[in-house]
């Protein structure tokens, strides 16, 4: 049984990566676990709390975020009524980076999944901040599905990488979620004037032996801009999830992390699953 983190805050975004989640694993046994946590600044504004203490704003509040989390599993569980899931819920006072790593180690939890913000143009917004920061500082893989995505079962996925990070626990995960889709898999490497070394050609046919059955299909593409490349691919192929392995100074730290402008330099229209840093 999987043990899903579910962070929301109520928004139509987040709801709507809750729901994705059920979709996605609608056929397998599964424990979501509600998470929504309040900080001093959710409520300092709130002016029907203005003549409140510290302390019974903290109580007001954790009361109010209790009720609306009961209210939304019991949709949930109205809407899915499926008897392979299970629902718990879990309502903090503090910061939500914080807390999503207590609970990872406190429930076993498998997988993280959240909600992206839109992009309001080309190059700009990837994902939200609570998203961004949950997978740079969090050891667990996440799931960010994008604003007003409509769930569609997956069929074609991705796996981008440059072949310098490969790890046996990440093409594990690769697999089951490949087998759990029943989906084919796609390797797509981006060619920027650099030819694979020894090291690199050694992680491709790793990836080779490891998806014999059935074989990925692998896939090189040109381009400086790579997150441009795997867009446009993601476009081309129908790609319905992206699969990415995020260490330090890797390929898709530069994709998510690289500032310009203070802003992040890539978007996607589909649900995309990160692969932490391992020590």
């Amino acid at each position: 049984m999987k043990n899903i983190l579910l962070p929301t805050d109520f928004s139509e975004n987040s709801l709507n990566a809750i729901k994705y989640a059920f979709q996605f694993f609608e056929d397998h046994p599964c424990t979501f676990y509600l998470l929504h946590t309040f900080t001093p600044a959710a409520y300092h504004s709130s002016k029907a709390f203005n003549n409140f203490t510290s302390m019974e704003l903290v109580h007001a509040n954790r009361d109010a975020a209790i009720e609306e989390i009961k209210q939304l599993r019991d949709k949930l569980r109205e809407e899915f009524q499926n008897p392979r899931h299970k629902i718990k819920w879990i309502v903090d006072f503090n910061l939500l980076i914080s807390k999503i790593k207590s609970v990872i180690k406190e429930k076993d939890i498998d997988l993280i999944l959240m909600g992206t913000q839109g992009a309001t143009g080309a190059k700009e917004i990837f994902m939200g901040t609570h998203t961004m920061y949950t997978i740079k500082k969090v050891k667990c893989p996440v799931l960010a599905v994008p604003s007003g995505y409509k769930f569609r079962a997956p069929r074609e996925l991705l796996f981008a990488t440059d072949y310098k990070v490969l790890r046996d626990q990440d093409l594990a995960m690769i697999k089951y979620y490949s087998n759990l889709c029943k989906a084919r898999l796609h390797v797509l490497n981006v060619y920027t004037d650099e030819s694979l070394n020894d090291q690199q050609r050694m992680n491709r046919e790793t990836i080779t032996e490891f998806f014999k059955d059935p074989p990925p299909v692998f896939h090189i593409t040109e381009g400086n801009d790579i997150p441009e490349a795997v867009e446009k691919f993601q476009k081309d192929n129908n790609i319905d999830l992206i699969f990415m392995v995020h260490k330090k100074h890797s390929f898709f730290e530069n994709i998510l992390f690289k500032p310009v402008i203070n802003q992040l330099v890539y978007h996607t229209s589909v649900p995309f699953m990160v692969f932490p840093v391992r020590d």
